[in-house]
């Protein structure tokens, strides 16, 4: 077995991410902003107390320290780490510069470790928010362009994935595979929540108006991210791709909550039922994985599938507001 460097491993992919490593048998070392957060971690892990095939080091992506010692010794590196903030800052900068610059610092540790491979988490974001027609089907062809009008997010992701493709042509080290993943959902570990989880958590809340807003979206669920990110890692031909994760056909705010209605009942009785009007203007950018199920043979979950198991766990956990 190999021992994989996580970054970001108190987040929501993160912490999934170290978990299946460790259930394939792998030693993992994962990367955290503060070592204060290493218990949290371990209760999201459902671990007791230390485990020998675990570690944790101080790194951040805005800063050079602590990525040297991180990745040295490492064969693999999986950089789930970036940020994703609930609202937009005013200056893209804020979200640009350590997305793009973070990124970099791993690449530049790990190729100067030796890393063999670094798997890259990016976004549907970096892929589909072009001006296409409303029937274009988005593939790991598609680019969003950096002089597109777009969100500070969208444009992090993108300029930061242009980043590390560029550095790894001027490098040539070490081998990289970009993961593209649309909305993830599925279960929490722990109450640290994503912007994602929060469009499920609010609709049970009843946080939504009763006419919910024409959107749609693709779904993917982490654990499925998570086992393309662990395919992409040791598949040779993976090396120098780029892969889109979606379960399928995009879904309407409104499926989200009719799938909870009809699962949970009394739980979601604050769901909202009716959605507005259609707008001409709203784009549903369907994509496509069949690169992922061919290439790596990648078989996800349903949308469904997803978004029940992410009101389980809130449930579960207490994290819905009671009535």
């Amino acid at each position: 077995m190999s021992r994989i460097l996580v970054t970001g491993g108190s987040g929501f992919l993160g912490s999934h991410s170290i978990s299946a490593a460790l259930a394939a048998g792998h030693d993992v070392r994962a990367t955290l902003r503060s070592l204060d957060k290493i218990q949290q971690v371990q209760t999201m892990l459902g671990l007791p107390g230390s485990d020998s095939r675990l570690s944790f080091h101080t790194a951040d992506l805005e800063r050079d320290e602590g990525w040297d010692e991180a990745v040295f010794g490492c064969d693999y590196v999986l950089h789930t780490a970036s940020p994703f903030p609930a609202n937009q800052p005013e200056d893209p900068n804020d979200l640009i510069a350590p997305a793009r610059d973070g990124t970099l610092r791993v690449l530049s540790a790990a190729s100067r470790a030796g890393v063999k491979r670094v798997v890259l988490t990016s976004s549907f974001a970096a892929v589909g928010y072009g001006s296409q027609p409303p029937s274009h089907v988005f593939t790991e062809e598609d680019w969003t362009p950096i002089q597109a009008a777009n969100p500070p997010y969208i444009l992090s992701k993108t300029i930061a994935e242009r980043a590390a493709w560029e550095f790894i042509e001027n490098t040539g080290t070490p081998e990289l595979s970009v993961v593209n993943p649309t909305g993830i959902f599925g279960p929490v570990l722990g109450d640290q929540l994503s912007t994602s989880i929060q469009i499920v958590k609010g609709l049970l809340d009843g946080s939504f108006p009763p006419e919910l807003p024409d959107m749609w979206f693709g779904v993917v669920d982490v654990r499925d991210v998570v086992d393309l990110h662990l395919r992409a890692m040791t598949e040779p031909t993976a090396a120098g791709e780029r892969f889109i994760a979606v379960s399928g056909e995009p879904i309407s705010l409104l499926e989200v909550a009719n799938i909870l209605r009809n699962r949970f009942g009394k739980l979601a009785s604050r769901v909202p039922s009716r959605s507005a009007d259609p707008s001409p203007n709203v784009s549903r950018r369907r994509s496509s994985s069949e690169k992922a199920r061919k290439i790596l043979a990648w078989s996800p979950r349903s949308s469904a599938e997803a978004i029940v198991a992410t009101a389980e766990s809130l449930i579960r956990l207490n994290l819905v507001d009671s009535a």
